[in-house]
């Protein structure tokens, strides 16, 4: 889960009373927009993309102006636009229109979880407002800390102080990241990033830092994100209608992260843990029709609503429902297991029968409970399958979901509608 930009990321800024450049979002008026330029002089015209999407000044995706005549075209070209970064691909929905913030000095910072350092670290450079992988890294330090004390004013200073950082910017910097520790400490963040920090003089040519853009990373599993009144649809990385409904049970306990792989794709996937899917993604390749992570010990309810969901989408067009897993350690396959089932049953009972090969490859508790319920069901339901117990090496399993796709898709899948009819 993923906030970029400051049209959000300044209302979270407000709660630790950061300062920020002003802002307004794409419904402002020309009036409104007018009154921002007068005030800051100008502004820059971003577009805003679900999730977090990087290179866009790069791109070409920032507009600036001084007008209001420039600022309406560049809303008109940058409302819809899209971008392509890498493998990733968006479409913006909608553009900021935010103050230029006048500044001799501008800075990156950041708090992340480290898994280097097992600690959350602080990473700050007073060379911001570029890519800091092109910095060298005598430009850039990272501080871990204790995150039972947080972040200290001496962490900043001492790091400022030994980059060689301008005098007059370590105060104001001292006195205000510590607030951004307050922010990603009590509202379940995993990164906060801001890119640049503008010293900009106030009124009495005390310098103040001002974030000029925002990045945030929430995880899931810390309930604390849920305080901050989030609107769902912000973290919604793609507006695929599949993935817009799992993803809207991921307020829920237990993982339910999807990623259409192949909307033609011949096997269903449904996977428990992030290295089972890792492993399935990789070998199933264009077969797959989706990427999918559901651990984490769903209960039944909500097990049962993401199989409804993805056999509503996938099952007619699959050959093989492919339900694999690690061993678990303390998911209950028989829970798992039964919610899918009954699932199976509902999409035979409601969109009638189809042909389909089912293969199991799973461990954990309750292991042979589930496995029996699943077998009764398929039996009852004429369907074939293969389950795999815990002794059996994943990319095997895999293998033969493989062949069992090829079998189905050449003579298989004819012979078993003829016999379901």
């Amino acid at each position: 889960m993923q906030l970029t930009g400051l049209l959000w990321g300044r209302k979270l800024l407000n709660k630790v009373e950061y300062p920020s450049a002003k802002v307004l979002g794409p419904e402002a008026s020309a009036d409104e927009i007018k009154d921002l330029i007068k005030k800051c002089g100008s502004v820059f015209v971003k577009p805003i993309f679900k999730g977090g999407v990087g290179k866009k000044g790069k791109s070409g995706l920032i507009g600036r102006a001084s007008d209001i005549g420039t600022a309406l075209a560049e809303k008109e070209r940058l409302y819809f636009c899209e971008h392509v970064h890498g493998t990733t691909s968006a479409k913006a929905d909608g553009v900021t229109f935010e103050g230029c913030v006048g500044a001799e000095h501008e800075v990156y910072f950041s708090i992340s979880d480290s898994t280097l350092y097992r600690a959350p670290t602080m990473t700050i450079t007073h060379h911001g407002g570029v890519d800091i992988e092109e910095l060298d890294s005598d430009k850039i330090v990272e501080v871990p800390f204790d995150p039972l004390t947080g972040l200290k004013s001496f962490h900043i200073s001492n790091a400022l102080t030994k980059l060689g950082a301008p005098k007059e910017i370590i105060s104001p910097l001292v006195q205000n990241l510590p607030k951004l520790w307050t922010l990603y400490n009590n509202y379940g963040m995993s990164t906060l990033e801001i890119n640049p920090i503008r010293m900009s003089p106030n009124a009495k040519g005390r310098l103040v830092p001002v974030a000029c853009d925002f990045k945030g990373g929430f995880d899931i599993d810390n309930p604390a994100w849920k305080r901050l009144d989030l609107p769902s649809h912000l973290f919604a990385s793609d507006y695929s209608e599949f993935e817009q409904e799992i993803n809207q049970l991921r307020t829920y306990q237990g993982q339910s992260d999807v990623f259409v792989m192949n909307e033609k794709g011949t096997i269903t996937a449904p996977t428990f843990g992030g290295g089972a899917n890792a492993l399935v993604t990789e070998l199933l390749g264009d077969r797959a029709t989706i990427s999918s992570d559901f651990g984490g010990n769903p209960p039944y309810e909500k097990m049962f609503q993401i199989s409804q969901i993805v056999f509503k989408y996938w099952l007619e067009q699959s050959n093989v429902l492919f339900i694999i897993g690690g061993k678990a350690n303390n998911t209950d396959i028989y829970e798992t297991f039964r919610a899918m089932a009954d699932a199976l049953k509902e999409y035979v009972n409601k969109y009638g029968p189809t042909p389909l090969y089912v293969v199991v490859g799973r461990g954990g508790p309750n292991l042979i409970r589930g496995m029996g319920y699943m077998r009764d069901t398929l039996e009852n339901l004429k369907l074939p399958y293969k389950i795999f117990g815990h002794d059996s090496a994943m990319s095997e399993v895999v293998n033969y979901a493989m062949a069992a796709d090829i079998w189905m898709a050449s003579e298989g899948r004819d012979a078993l509608a003829k016999k379901l009819a």
